[in-house]
Order: structure tokens, then C-alpha cells, then sequence
């Protein structure tokens, strides 16, 4: 396959096959159509037949084009990707049966196979069962997740079609990538093979094809949706576990498959049981190691059914209704109240859980924050009254209140990166902020304050509001 791929390369390259060639070929309102699944005017700027004609329409519109054309955007390779069955021929015409998608990310240019993409001009028919989900949303989220730390060796579990590998290769040595879906596997290496990269593809489930062996990150986009068993069900987002048990193992046993210090991230659906606190279930999970878990949406057991049935292509098909009931009856049995979708960041270090709710909008990529904030909540020392501490230097100060009046009702200060918090202060607070230049300790702020308002607590109460505003980024030491 290398030698095919090379040779793959060139005539994309020569074409112009690469994100900015297509998106010049096409033109904005082009482009936009086609980010919303309309081909038709992609159809129309692609009329001309050249190499680049072809590929986009072979490839992202999903349209059969003579076998004379494909034969000269493809002169070196034609025959090989007949018998690797990358494209196929009926009569006079050739059509894909993968896609291959040029991609763009921090000025490196790659290209992704993946099957088919679903739905396009509105034609939605049920996928595969061991259909290979192409760069989406969910993956993107993934890569923007992942801590910008460089490392020997890294393990992508539930590789799909390789995309978070792929980000991967620039800063660690050796990438391991499984799935337990043999297709998903194939389309990983010739997603490999046609960027150069040197990957480690093994089949398997979860930790199996790693037994033993240890790795400084872990990254999984793995198949998290909560589902009944089903004849019906997607590889790609369903297993056979009961409820959110991927999620858990995934979890559970990160400790052992990581180095001293090694980090799991993973997204991840966790069902909200009735009667149980959803964080104290995942801190069940994490055990005595630092972690820290975002629920980023919940969804009602309805609201999540219609999502995912929607999702496969079966709304409006003959067995939604069946299939629908079926679902959720099945999350009532389980006492299923709501499903968490969020993502789980682990450090194998000795900690604890920190789980919240964060619907809001966040700075992306959000993984250089999640790296600040666990260092911060490692550094930080038990005593902070010696610490000399500054505003960070994204962080405004909002105040509201009666126009005249001594003090304002309400004072938030207000992050501008990272998560993009917002913490009240009383004046108390606002005002040891507002002191933090650097020059006088945590200690001798609070000691001044404390002489200023008469309080002997100042200490005792203020104490721990700092240690949030330093774990959290709003003072810098």
C-alpha cells in the first residue's frame, strides 16, 4: 500500500487536491452548501472535468463519473484502486466507495479515508453496521481536548478512521491505535499510508491489545452511546456493554495502562441514575487518582433517543416508532432519569475528582487549559499566605448596582480564555485581587484587609476563595 499511496499523494497534490485547492475550486457559497450536506452547487463548479473535478465530485459529492475521466485525474493508481476497491466501476462509470478528504489543522495538510458520508442532498439510508465515521464534530472535540504534551508513546482506543492519531504524530514517538471493528482498522492504515506516518494498528477491545504495556497518553472518541442490545446496532457508537460500562472500564483500568504522571482523556455519555449523584458515580471510576470531569450537556431520556435514531438515519423509516419505544423502555427499566455528555480528563497521580456541570462556551483548543489547570492543582502548596500572586491578564472585573450607591450590588470577575469562568466577589475579594501586583504576600494582603475591616476571619473565609482563583487561572503565581 506505501507505494501506492506515494504515488496517491502526487496525484492529489498535482491536482490540487488539499483543503485550500478545494475550497478555492468551489468558492464560499459552494463550500458552505456542502458543509450542510447540499451538493448541488459543488456539481455545477466541477463541470469542467479536471483532475480536480473528479476527485471532488468521486469523493465528497458521492457522484459516478466516466471511467475516461477518473483514468486521466488518476493515471498512475487507476488500477490499483480498482483492486483495493477504493473506487469501483459499473459499466462506463466509476464511483467511491470511500471517502477521501482533504484536511487542514495548525498548517499541515493530511488527507482522511472514511466511508461514505451520510445524507447528502437529503438522501439518508440506514449505515452499515460497521460503518466508519469520517472527521465529525465529536473527533474535532477530541483533538481540541487533548493536552498539548509531548511523549514517548500514546494509545488511541476506538481509532475509527484515525484522525486523532493523526494529530498525534508530531509529538510522540510511537502511537498504538485499535478497534474492535476490522473495517474501521483497514480505512486506519490507508488513512496512515497516504500521509506517511508510521502508526501501530492493532484489533481489539478496549485495553486487550495492550495488555501489559504502559503509555504516557491515552486518547479515546470511544463508542459511548447508551443503547439497548440491538441487531441493529452502529460499531461506531454502540457495544455490547450495559449502560455507560465502556465509559467506566475505560476509566477504571486507565491507572494501569498508564506511565507515572501519563494522562487518559476520553468523551464520554454517563447515565444519571434516579436517586444517585452522577459525579459521585464517575469519581467511583477514578478512585484515588486526580481527575476532572465536564458534564458539557444532559439530555432527557427522550431528547437523547431522538438524537441517536436521527443520528443512524432512521428518522421517518418504518421501524423509528418500534425502535423508539423500545429505547427508551429499555433506559426506564435501567432508571435512567438523564444522560450526561461530557468528557473525563484522568492523570495518573495520586488525587481526587473535581465534576461539574459547564454548559457554557468555552476557548478552543480547550487542552492547554486543561494541562494549566491540573499543574496548578499539583503546585499549589497547602500554605498559600506566601505566595505572591498577579492577575492573569485576560481577567475583567464586572460590577452592577444603583447609580451612587457606597459598594455596587454585584461584582463578578470574569476569565476571557481557557474555560471562560465567571466567579462573584464580594469587596473583600475584589479588593485582595485588585492588591495582587506581585509585591506584597497572600498573607500580608489579607493581613491589611483584615486591619482595615476590623475582622480577625479574613483568613479563615478568603483562604479557599483564593485557592479557586488560582486553580482556576485568575491569579497566576
Amino acid at each position: 500500500m506505501d507505494a501506492i499511496a506515494e504515488q496517491l499523494r502526487a496525484e492529489f497534490g498535482a491536482a490540487g487536491y488539499t483543503v485550500e485547492g478545494v475550497a478555492e475550486r468551489l468558492g464560499a457559497q459552494a463550500n458552505r452548501a456542502l458543509a450542510r450536506n447540499e451538493t448541488t452547487l459543488a456539481t455545477s463548479r466541477t463541470a469542467v472535468g479536471e483532475p480536480i473535478d473528479t476527485m471532488i465530485r468521486l469523493f465528497l459529492l458521492q457522484r459516478a463519473v466516466p471511467e475516461t475521466t477518473v483514468r486521466k485525474a488518476f493515471p498512475q493508481t487507476y488500477p490499483q484502486l480498482l483492486a483495493l476497491g477504493i473506487i469501483q466501476q459499473h459499466g462506463d462509470e466509476v464511483i467511491a466507495a470511500v471517502d477521501i478528504r482533504p484536511y487542514a489543522e495548525d498548517e499541515r495538510q493530511w488527507w482522511v479515508v472514511a466511508d461514505l458520508t451520510p445524507g447528502l442532498d437529503g438522501r439518508r439510508e440506514p449505515m452499515r453496521p460497521d460503518y466508519v465515521l469520517g472527521i465529525a464534530p465529536a473527533s474535532l472535540s477530541l483533538v481540541k481536548l487533548t493536552v498539548p504534551v509531548k511523549a514517548e508513546t500514546a494509545l488511541d482506543v476506538g481509532t475509527g478512521c484515525g484522525i486523532q492519531a493523526l494529530h498525534l504524530t508530531d509529538r510522540v514517538n510511537h502511537i498504538v491505535a485499535t478497534d474492535v471493528n476490522p473495517r474501521a482498522l483497514q480505512l486506519t492504515r490507508w488513512t496512515a499510508a497516504l500521509n506517511a506516518i508510521e502508526l501501530d494498528v492493532r484489533e481489539g477491545s478496549l485495553y486487550e491489545p495492550v495488555a501489559g504495556e504502559r503509555f504516557d497518553l491515552i486518547v479515546s472518541n470511544p463508542p459511548y452511546v447508551i443503547a439497548p442490545p440491538s441487531d441493529g446496532r452502529l460499531t461506531y457508537r454502540e457495544t455490547g456493554f450495559a449502560g455507560d460500562s465502556v465509559v467506566e472500564q475505560l476509566v477504571r483500568q486507565a491507572p494501569g495502562q498508564l506511565t507515572e504522571g501519563g494522562w487518559c482523556q476520553l468523551l464520554a455519555n454517563w447515565t444519571c441514575i434516579k436517586g444517585e449523584d452522577w459525579q459521585q458515580r464517575i469519581a467511583s471510576w477514578t478512585g484515588d487518582r486526580a481527575a476532572w470531569a465536564v458534564q458539557r450537556e444532559q439530555l432527557d431520556p427522550a431528547e437523547y433517543v431522538e438524537l441517536w435514531l436521527r443520528d443512524a438515519g432512521l428518522h421517518g423509516r418504518p421501524e423509528y416508532t418500534s425502535r423508539y419505544d423500545a429505547w427508551l423502555r429499555w433506559l426506564d427499566e435501567q432508571r435512567v432519569e438523564a444522560i450526561g455528555m461530557g468528557w473525563i480528563n484522568l492523570r495518573n497521580l495520586p488525587g481526587s475528582l473535581d465534576a461539574e456541570e459547564w454548559p457554557y462556551e468555552i476557548e478552543q483548543p480547550i487542552g492547554p487549559a486543561v494541562l494549566d489547570r491540573f499543574e496548578r492543582r499539583e503546585g499549589l502548596p497547602a500554605d498559600l499566605t506566601g505566595l505572591h500572586l498577579v492577575v492573569a491578564d485576560d481577567v475583567v472585573q464586572e460590577t452592577a448596582g444603583q447609580p451612587g450607591a457606597e459598594d455596587p450590588a454585584t461584582i463578578v470577575l470574569r476569565r476571557q480564555r481557557g474555560m471562560r469562568r465567571a466567579e462573584q466577589a464580594d469587596t473583600v475579594l475584589a479588593g485582595f485581587v485588585g492588591a495582587c501586583d506581585g509585591e506584597l504576600s497572600v498573607g500580608q494582603i489579607l493581613d491589611a484587609l483584615g486591619s482595615l475591616l476590623g475582622r480577625d476571619d479574613v483568613h479563615t473565609e478568603y483562604l479557599p476563595k483564593i485557592r479557586t482563583l488560582v486553580t482556576e487561572g485568575f491569579l497566576n503565581y
